[in-house]
């Protein structure tokens, strides 16, 4: 447990350098913290806190700065995350997502999670059922077509497709009709095994058009990035990272990956609330430079996915967490009015 005075010049000294990035000496100290103490005072303060694993002296400095444990008690202890202010000077005050495309949505939040927070936006895609609402073909040129995937949330995929035989355009709509009117609502496997079955009675040049069409809708509805991931190249202005070429192509091989942040994301969504992971305690991802801010968002009061901000351990907390909580609600209310 820490007493008043301790708690004071803790929290000095990780804002003072979450704004500055050096290491605080006890006099550097003895001004941001605004208390009227003696240098060997504050001296012996930071030696407890030292002791207490809250801060370290990186190489040869005199400075202290912040362990992950200091971040941690200082996030949990000693932050006040207000609304207002920030959201001002931000612009975000009266900013909407527009009610568009899902995918578009979430495309757009990762973007403004980046901009806002200059660091690493994601946002992880509520998990997708391969069914349609509606599909249409459209005649490219000869034995090439375009097949037009209408998903139950309006989002629209389009994959092109190339057949052995031509096909005029009444024949395309005559497939489209048939497929809308018999097989909308069902899962693309099961309009599989129902096609198998039940287009003998149509001409068999159409059977194959549909068939060709529903792998492709399949494939174009299971290949939709689960993980939207924006502002990677933010990370190369952060000196935290940029001294260290071998650590920033760990962390590009993250965002190229993914399968870690739909892990680390997954789990989030089961929260409520922003959550914090400092310094590789997610375990999920073990990098301890980076810290994850994270919120669930929902669609008609279900949580469907979650997003979030990437970026160094010395990130202002109470700034990414305004951010991730605003943009959290601004999607749900999109996705929500999306329909």
């Amino acid at each position: 447990m820490l007493d008043d005075r301790a708690r004071l010049l803790l929290k000095a000294l990780v804002e003072r350098y979450i704004a500055d990035g050096q290491p605080l000496g006890s006099r550097t100290l003895s001004q941001a913290s605004g208390l009227d103490l003696s240098p060997a005072t504050i001296r012996n303060v930071m030696s407890d806190l030292e002791g207490m694993g809250l801060i370290v002296s990186p190489h040869t400095s005199s400075g202290r700065i912040p362990t992950p444990k200091g971040y941690r008690l200082f996030v949990d202890t000693m932050l006040t995350a207000q609304s207002g202010p920030f959201v001002h000077t931000a612009g975000l005050s009266g900013v909407r997502l527009e009610p568009d495309q899902p995918q578009k949505v979430l495309s757009n939040a990762a973007h403004m999670l980046s901009n806002l927070s200059q660091f690493v936006g994601v946002v992880m895609a509520p998990r997708r059922t391969s069914v349609f609402r509606h599909i249409e073909f459209l005649r490219l040129s000869e034995r090439r077509f375009l097949v037009i995937i209408v998903s139950p949330d309006g989002d629209v995929q389009n994959r092109v497709i190339f057949t052995e035989a031509d096909y005029t355009q009444s024949q395309l709509i005559e497939a489209a009709n048939f497929l809308n009117s018999h097989y909308a609502g069902l899962g693309m496997e099961e309009v599989r095994e129902r096609l198998q079955r039940e287009v003998e009675a149509l001409r068999s040049e159409i059977a194959i058009l549909m068939h060709a069409a529903v792998k492709a809708s399949s494939e174009a509805i299971e290949s939709q990035d689960e993980v939207v991931v924006a502002g990677e190249r933010n990370l190369l202005a952060v000196s935290d990272f940029s001294a260290d070429l071998g650590n920033l192509r760990k962390l590009f091989d993250l965002f190229e990956q993914k399968a870690q942040l739909m892990r680390l994301l997954d789990v989030s969504s089961r929260a409520e609330g922003v959550r914090i992971y400092i310094g590789g305690e997610s375990q999920v991802i073990p990098y301890h430079e980076l810290s994850v801010v994270t919120a669930p968002y929902e669609v008609d009061g279900k949580v469907v996915g979650t997003l979030g901000v990437i970026g160094p351990m010395r990130m202002p907390y109470e700034k990414m967490i305004q951010i991730v909580d605003i943009t959290s609600k601004l999607v749900s209310t999109a996705l929500s009015h999306s329909k």
